[in-house]
């Protein structure tokens, strides 16, 4: 059978439940989100019978009225929530509302049904025994559940209903986090589960995990696990929960949330019942005690001490006298707050050196220290319990390492951490301690084999238990990995800054590479190579890469040195080269699509800017941030949203071409960066028909195939603009005007109002006493004078030297 989404019906408003309708209107599906109705309903309330039957799909939330305000209430505060659940705040308007008594017979025109509702398998089931009854044929049912049974869920139910049912865990928030685990129930279509796989994949952007039906599937598992022995080594040896969270995030590749501000994010009561889930269910784990609650933590509970919802967990805010706000931590002795302690550990000192995650873990488990003690402590025996859940919970190690790595943002998953402690050297110390070693492992090591994976030739294997030996671990079709690229020597040319790679059929790469991939000397060199090269021996290029970031913007360090030198020669140099490389790729003989994602920032927007074509992925933060440093955007941003603005006013009948260049004056002025991939068509920063990848895996490859598309069809070599409308001095004495009131009214300092000056001078062309067509280079002539200008100012040396020190912009 053919599947095929287009409507999503979401069964629970809880926070959960409105944060996935709202992933599904980002995807650009029709959602709708129902829950019970409101308890104590006055009469007049209900519908009458003339007008029972709501539109075909819902309601507007702002059209729900009283007997739909649960769901209502639920999207108006998911609107509300940080960070933001939704690409762009209008988006909300996509979801449709409406009530289990009134709209059930609505779910007849969905083609996936999402069940979120609270955990309990007898009020699940009545849920599902009505949806039987309304559901089409062949449309698919998951449940959102954390931990109770996929097959409890479906017994008793039509065969239609139990071959299309089947576990779908989300993990909170859901836009963000790219965990989903997928369970089956034993009579689940195994082509419903690849179709819901491969949608979520492509669709939702998700990592996929292939769970059993155990208590609390893989990531809950195991990441509940690794937290309770931490609680239960935290009392036995006098651990502090400054010291624990110290020893739990950054430094061994955890995030910077740690152990207990995890906690108290999630909410200790959730928490808690993840815990007893496990407790409960697991009746024959062999470490089931470790899931019994602490004292501590069920006198936290019963105080309402839940964390981040209730203003007070394991971390709690505290005003001081002089009004300013300080974070207090729990001692859990006297379950008293108090002012946090500062830790310091020598070896955390030592370790920050090593930017390579597995050196370093490896040196701390290892350290003979209170940082060692309790490292090696908590994490061998995470790795012990891991192995024995083999195959308990899932198959393979590989699907529990990407679960944690998805689910909990490890940097390295169970036996990846295993392999970077070394499983010899590790296994060797547990068994000095009297422990007993899982049997996966010993029929590794009993094997001749040292390592879970085993990497060669930019391929990775993974050891298999049924033959004792590594196999191949299949790349995805559409996921391209640079690194594994490289490694299989199909880098053209490298420097220090970016590198050229062959990604086949004829399209190269050009990757950044440097720290934050920050634009420099290297980078313009490369992407001018790039240009040339594939002029001559590709069909066309993308410009991505596979950091974290796609840039953060120029090399500020080197600026700041030739300015305070007073070498303008050389900042001119700088500047031109930029441009005339960005101008390079936007007149190239062959096709250029640029894959940004992540931090795209200041010169990083401006390379995206200049592309033919974007492929972007959907969480990029893209933005002309240069007013933060003193500066203006002058590697051509500037002059790209003013032709950007001009085309658009061009698109619209009678349009004022001054409001769209007000628009990109403020996009400019005010450092303004989009939230995601959507926001960024908004503020012109992408354009309309750009396109977006929600899995950020298969950028390159999208981009690749956009890159093929274009030369198939015949790519032209487009000219250089010289008929942009500049619109003159009535337009900078309105945009100036502007400034003026934001400078008066505490908006903008008056360096800012400097700054934002020029920029309208840009915008507007110059001194011009009327509108007239000018070139792309009459931009670009303005933008280097004003940046030249700028850097010789100290109040822009100062934002600078800011900015490299802090990280964070001075406003002077």
């Amino acid at each position: 059978m053919a599947y095929k989404i287009e409507k999503v019906a979401i069964l629970g408003a809880g926070v959960m439940g409105a944060q996935i309708a709202a992933h599904f209107v980002n995807a650009g599906f029709k959602v709708l989100l129902l829950d019970i109705l409101p308890p104590n309903l006055a009469d007049e309330a209900a519908p009458k019978k003339s007008s029972a039957k709501s539109p075909e799909w819902g309601l507007k939330a702002s059209e729900a009225g009283p007997r739909n305000v649960i769901a209502a209430t639920a999207l108006a505060n998911a609107r509300k929530l940080k960070p933001a659940p939704f690409f762009a705040a209008d988006l909300a308007d996509n979801v449709r509302v409406g009530n289990f008594e009134d709209d059930l017979d609505k779910l007849s025109q969905a083609d996936w049904i999402i069940e979120v509702i609270i955990e309990r398998l007898d009020i699940k089931r009545s849920l599902y025994e009505k949806i039987d009854k309304v559901r089409k044929a062949g449309s698919i049912v998951t449940s959102n559940t954390s931990g109770i049974s996929i097959r409890a869920m479906a017994e008793g139910l039509s065969e239609d209903f139990r071959k299309h049912f089947l576990g779908t865990h989300f993990f909170n928030p859901p836009r963000y986090m790219k965990l989903l685990e997928i369970i089956s129930a034993p009579d689940t279509c195994p082509d419903v589960v690849k179709f819901v796989a491969d949608f979520c994949d492509k669709r939702l952007g998700k990592g996929i995990a292939y769970a059993k039906d155990t208590p609390n599937f893989i990531a809950n598992r195991i990441g509940t696990f690794g937290m309770m022995y931490a609680m239960k080594v935290m009392v036995e040896d006098g651990y502090t929960v400054e010291e624990v969270d110290k020893l739990s995030g950054p430094a061994v590749g955890r995030p910077k949330t740690a152990s207990f501000r995890t906690a108290d994010l999630v909410g200790l009561d959730t928490f808690a019942m993840v815990a007893q889930n496990v407790y409960a269910g697991a009746v024959d784990d062999e470490r089931r005690e470790v899931f019994q609650l602490p004292e501590f933590l069920n006198k936290m509970i019963a105080n309402k001490w839940l964390g981040n919802k209730t203003g007070q967990g394991f971390y709690k805010k505290v005003k001081t006298a002089e009004g300013a706000t300080d974070i207090y931590s729990l001692d859990i002795t006297t379950l008293e707050y108090r002012p946090q302690q500062k830790i310091k550990f020598p070896i955390l000192e030592t370790a920050k050196a090593i930017e390579d995650v597995k050196k370093r873990v490896k040196t701390l488990v290892y350290s003979d220290d209170r940082v060692g003690n309790f490292l090696w402590k908590t994490i061998s025996e995470t790795l012990i319990y891991t192995a024995n859940r083999i195959p308990e919970i899932a198959d393979d190690f590989v699907q529990i390492d990407n679960a944690l790595k998805w689910g909990f943002n490890w940097e390295l998953g169970v036996f990846e951490t295993w392999d970077a402690i070394g499983v010899e050297k590790s296994v060797e110390k547990m068994r000095s301690e009297g422990r007993t070693i899982p049997a996966f492992v010993q029929k590794l090591l009993d094997s001749g084999k040292t390592s879970f994976y085993q990497y060669k030739d930019g391929y990775t294997y993974q050891f298999d238990l049924a033959t004792s030996d590594y196999k191949l671990i299949e790349e995805k079709p559409g996921i391209i990995i640079l690194s594994s690229l490289k490694d299989r020597q199909k880098v053209v040319k490298k420097n220090a800054g970016a590198s050229l790679i062959d990604l086949g059929d004829g399209v190269a790469c050009l990757e950044f590479h440097s720290k934050m991939n920050a634009v420099g000397a290297d980078t313009i060199s490369m992407m001018n190579y790039a240009v040339k090269e594939v002029s001559q021996n590709f069909e066309g290029l993308v410009v991505g890469n596979q950091g974290d970031v796609f840039s953060a913007g120029a090399n500020l360090m080197l600026l700041l040195l030739a300015a305070q030198e007073q070498e303008w020669d050389d900042v001119d140099l700088m500047i031109r080269g930029f441009q005339n490389a960005n101008m390079a790729m936007r007149y190239s003989d062959k096709p250029v699509v640029v894959a940004p994602f992540g931090l795209t920032l200041g010169g990083g927007c401006e390379i995206s800017m200049h592309c033919d074509r974007t492929r972007a992925a959907a969480e990029t933060y893209i933005g002309l941030v240069e007013i933060g440093v003193g500066l203006i955007p002058a590697g051509g941003g500037t002059k790209e949203l003013a032709l950007r603005a001009t085309q658009q006013a061009a698109m619209e009948v009678d349009a004022d071409p001054f409001n769209y260049i007000r628009q990109a004056f403020e996009t400019i002025a005010t450092a303004k960066v989009a939230t995601s991939a959507v926001e960024a068509k908004k503020l012109g920063l992408l354009r309309r028909t750009d396109q977006i990848s929600m899995n950020k895996d298969r950028l390159i490859d999208d981009a690749k195939q956009i890159v093929l598309g274009m030369a198939k069809e015949g790519y032209e070599r487009q000219q250089p603009r010289t008929d942009i409308p500049a619109l003159g001095e009535g337009a900078l004495a309105a945009l100036k005007l502007g400034v003026h009131m934001m400078v008066r009214g505490g908006f903008a300092t008056e360096y800012e109002g400097h700054i934002a000056r020029k920029i309208a001078k840009i915008l507007t062309g110059g001194d011009l006493s009327h509108k007239t067509l000018v070139s792309e280079q009459h931009f670009l002539d303005l933008e280097r004078e004003a940046f030249l200008s700028l850097c010789g100012e100290r109040k822009t040396q100062e934002r600078i030297q800011s900015m490299l020190k802090t990280g964070k912009p001075l406003r002077n």
